[in-house]
Order: structure tokens, then sequence, then C-alpha cells
């Protein structure tokens, strides 16, 4: 059995790729150089944590978001490269039915990044629906780890009644679990505030990361509900969502203004606050400054408590990923 290197988690994560499948719609290479220099500002300022999965991409992208990823990361000379964080997660597919097929899904996953992985995760527990399948996955999650072809290992949609079951298997094994990824926001609290993920994972030594945490953009103050909405899917999200949001809204924009900051700037900060690695998305350089605007400065306890209190008066919440576990 091989050692693996021990990983370190940089503080904020810049989930350039967090919602790869997303950034992946309407993608040309034409888009590369501008991402490229995403990549780069990021890098250089510190913000080294990248998130990805190798289920974003689909049909002739299958795979190109990490592929992009790992182009970027080898074409990026300058301060903080050795401090690079590469994390993927390996999707629990229904063919993928054995500990050897998570293991060469890992494999596939560094070819396509052209270097290894820092932090494999599994992508959603099938507890809900095929539990037997997950035992068997999770056991090749640890083989990567074992054989040192990974640095970490962490989960993603996992409660904590499932998540205190896959520790114990896995430090049966001497396998650490580094994080738990959840779908965390001002406007998706039920992680942390019903589940109770945050205490079980200080217990247990586990990193939490919020993915979405701007709540698809919600949180930005880029929409409203007399405004243009976006297209597709998140369109009808979006109409029902925001008509009850705007007592939130008012209270991220009062913290803003008096902070001389952004909405989105102060609820990726309140993530901060609240001991999470939030990982939003950047599509352009503007959105990786705004970003990284949320680093250097910290909410104090009484806007936390407004900002808490606002989000328990909002009519509807985020729907909750359906993989979610207990």
């Amino acid at each position: 059995m091989q050692t693996s290197q021990k990983l370190v988690l940089p503080a904020m994560g810049c989930g350039t790729w967090a919602w790869g499948n997303r950034l992946l719609w309407g993608y040309d290479e034409s888009m590369d150089e501008q991402l490229q220099a995403v990549f780069n500002l990021c890098v250089s300022n510190g913000v080294t944590l990248f998130d990805t999965g190798d289920s974003y991409g689909t049909g002739k992208l299958n795979g190109r978001s990490e592929q992009l990823l790992g182009q970027f990361s080898r074409g990026y000379l300058g301060s903080n490269q050795e401090t690079i964080c590469i994390a993927t997660k390996l999707a629990a597919y229904p063919w993928r039915l054995t500990r050897e097929s998570m293991v060469s899904a890992g494999k596939a996953s560094a070819k396509r990044l052209g270097r290894n992985v820092d932090l494999v995760q599994m992508h959603w527990s099938t507890a809900n629906y095929f539990p037997w399948q997950e035992w068997v996955l999770l056991d090749g999650l640890a083989d990567l780890y074992e054989q040192g072809l990974v640095k970490g290992v962490g989960l993603s949609n996992y409660g904590p009644k499932r998540l205190k079951q896959v520790y114990k298997k896995f430090s049966d094994r001497g396998v650490p679990i580094a994080t738990l990824q959840v779908h965390y926001s001002l406007l998706s609290t039920y992680p942390v505030t019903e589940l109770g993920v945050k205490e079980v994972c200080d217990e247990l030594g586990i990193k939490l990361i919020a993915y979405s945490p701007l709540a698809l953009g919600l949180l930005t103050g880029k929409y409203s509900k007399k405004g243009s909405y976006p297209k597709g899917i998140r369109s009808l999200l979006f109409r029902q969502l925001l008509p009850g949001i705007q007592p939130l809204l008012d209270c991220l924009q009062e913290v803003a203004e008096s902070r001389t900051k952004t909405r989105a700037q102060v609820a990726l900060n309140w993530c901060i606050c609240k001991g999470a690695i939030p990982i939003p998305g950047a599509k352009s350089v503007e959105q990786a400054k705004q970003n990284m605007g949320a680093l250097g400065w910290q909410l104090d306890a009484g806007e936390i408590a407004e900002l808490d209190k606002a989000a328990t008066r909002v009519d509807k919440t985020m729907v909750q990923n359906i993989f979610q576990t207990q």
C-alpha cells in the first residue's frame, strides 16, 4: 500500500468548475483564453482550490471540464503554482458496479487533467435508491487513496447519519475523509440548520464545502421579479423564488452598502463566517474579481445574525439536491 501525500486545502475555493456542466452549455473554444485568464487571476491571488466532476460535460463535451482545468493548470506559471489543488467528483453512474470501476474512473480523470487528482470525491450517495452499490464504490474511492493516486478523499450530498457510517468504514481502513460538499447558502441552509452536518464535520475533522453559495445568482441582486429572468429551467425556478426573497435581498443590500461591498461578496463572506469553503462559479475575469472581494474581511456577529434572521423569513428556499441523504 502506498501512502498519499497530505492534502492541504486553501482557505477558500474558486469553484470555476463547480457547475462545469452548466459552464459548458454554449461553450466553444473561443472561451479558452478568457477562462485561462480567470484561472490565472485566481491562482495569482491565492485562490487555488478548483472543483470539477467527471460528469461535467456530455456528448462531444464528455470530460471537457476536467480537460480544460488540466490545460489551464499546466498553462499557469506564476505565484502559488505549487498550491493549486484540483478536486473532482466521481459520479455514481448505474454502470459503475465494482470498486475497480471507481479506480478506473479516478485514473481516467487524472488522464484528462494531465496530473493526479488532489481531492477525489463521491459525487452523490446512492443510499436513497440503490444502497448496496454505494459501499462498493466507496471501497474504490478508498483504494485510490491507499494506492497513492490521490491526496485526499471527500463526499458530496451526504447527511450526518450517512456521513458517520462512511467515516467508520473509512477509519477502519485508515482512510481520512477530508471534505464534505453540500448545497449551502443563505437560500439553502437546510444541510446545516436542519440536518446538522456542520457539527458532525467539526466533530470528525472534516472541512465543509458550500456549493452554489450564490443560489445560481439569485443572491447577487442581478435578477428581480420585475426584471429579466434567465433562460431555461432556471426561469421557472426564479419566478417561484424571487417574489418571496426580497427581505433577504434587502438585508444583503443593507449590509453590502455599509461594508462597501456587493451582495454577492456579503453572501460569500457569510458562508466563510459559517466555517464553510464557498466555491462560486466564475466565467469571466470580472466575476472572479467580484468573488475575491469576499476575502480579507469578516462580517461581525450582528450582521450575521441579521442575515440569518432574514434567511428564515423567505417564503421559499432553494430546492434541495435529490441525492442529499440524511
